[in-house]
């Protein structure tokens, strides 16, 4: 009997996800067992050429992970797309663009010369830039071309599944596998994940009072929070009421608030608008000194409450069609 043929691919990712793969334990034997690995880069060694010898479709599922930053992360997403009965994303850079994403609040330019000029550590007396394309004795050397802005996948192809989590826990991942496998699969389109709220199952909920009153942000860097209280109960930003549930509240028994990697749930359209409007609800004062005061105490809200979903929210507009 033919195994059905998997890949798993990364663009613009930390690698967190790869290991998210191999967090499978024993139980990646079994998957190494149920299908053909056709395409692993970080693991095994393919070439792009094996790929695109495949026919179109053959390829029962992608796994893809990482944002879409440059020309060579575009091409390759479009190939898996023609070659895959099945696209996943796996993982919040891919399902919403990510940390990458925030990148989209600098222009190229700016981040090459923080990058190549301005960075303490850097030895660069020529201030040179990256180019696509260098002349040097052997011959010519091409490089990938940066695109202006970051991208979640499904911006650039379409998406049949979304894996979220930064990483995806192995249990969520061992399940869509499964799913996939047996096609016992949801809507096209859906997140392969409970879809309520992190408040619902957060271990600290019933510590949430019902009429939830903050008067300042504190910082969990400053201060001790008990193990047992709800974080915003206590003052510090927890993105969970506008956070889908599935990552199994790592972050959350580890005394650290939900940084929102899992994104939102079906019904909120943009993550960190979201938040941001439960939050200014909140606020118990109508002083307009006291609410500046407030506001000012945010530290970087666009990092905060958009710190994976930035490149998919509302609010985008890209430039540089691909």
């Amino acid at each position: 009997m033919t195994k059905p043929k998997v890949a798993f691919y990364w663009c613009a990712s930390c690698g967190g996800c790869e290991e998210a793969v191999v967090d499978l334990a024993e139980d990646i034997l079994k998957v190494v067992d149920a299908v053909d690995i056709v395409l692993w880069p970080v693991a095994m060694d393919f070439k792009k050429s094996d790929i695109e010898a495949l026919a179109d479709g053959s390829i029962a599922v992608s796994f893809i992970n990482g944002a879409v930053r440059t020309s060579e992360q575009a091409e390759w997403v479009g190939l898996l797309r023609r070659k895959s009965g099945l696209v996943v994303a796996f993982g919040a850079c891919a399902h919403l663009g990510g940390i990458p994403g925030l990148a989209n609040l600098s222009s190229l330019r700016q981040l090459f010369e923080t990058v190549y000029r301005n960075v303490p550590s850097v030895n660069n007396p020529d201030n040179l830039f990256p180019k696509t394309v260098s002349r040097v004795p052997e011959g010519e050397l091409e490089l990938p071309e940066m695109h202006s802005e970051v991208r979640a996948l499904d911006q650039v192809i379409e998406v049949d599944y979304y894996l979220p989590g930064c990483a995806p826990p192995p249990a969520l991942i061992m399940d869509a596998i499964t799913a996939i496998l047996s096609g016992n699969l949801p809507a096209k389109g859906s997140v392969l994940a409970p879809d309520k709220s992190l408040c619902d199952s957060c271990p600290r909920k019933d510590s949430k009072p019902d009429k939830l009153k903050i008067t300042a942000i504190k910082r969990i860097s400053l201060m001790s929070i008990p193990e047992d209280k709800c974080f915003l109960a206590e003052g510090i930003v927890c993105l969970g009421p506008a956070t889908r549930s599935g990552c199994g509240e790592r972050c959350i028994s580890a005394n650290m608030p939900c940084r929102g990697c899992f994104g939102p749930t079906r019904a909120v359209h943009d993550q960190g608008a979201k938040f941001l409007s439960g939050l200014s609800s909140q606020f118990d004062s109508e002083d307009e000194r006291e609410i500046e005061a407030f506001a000012e105490s945010v530290i970087d809200p666009a990092g905060l409450f958009y710190m994976f979903s930035l490149a998919s929210s509302l609010g985008v507009k890209f430039h540089d069609p691909l």
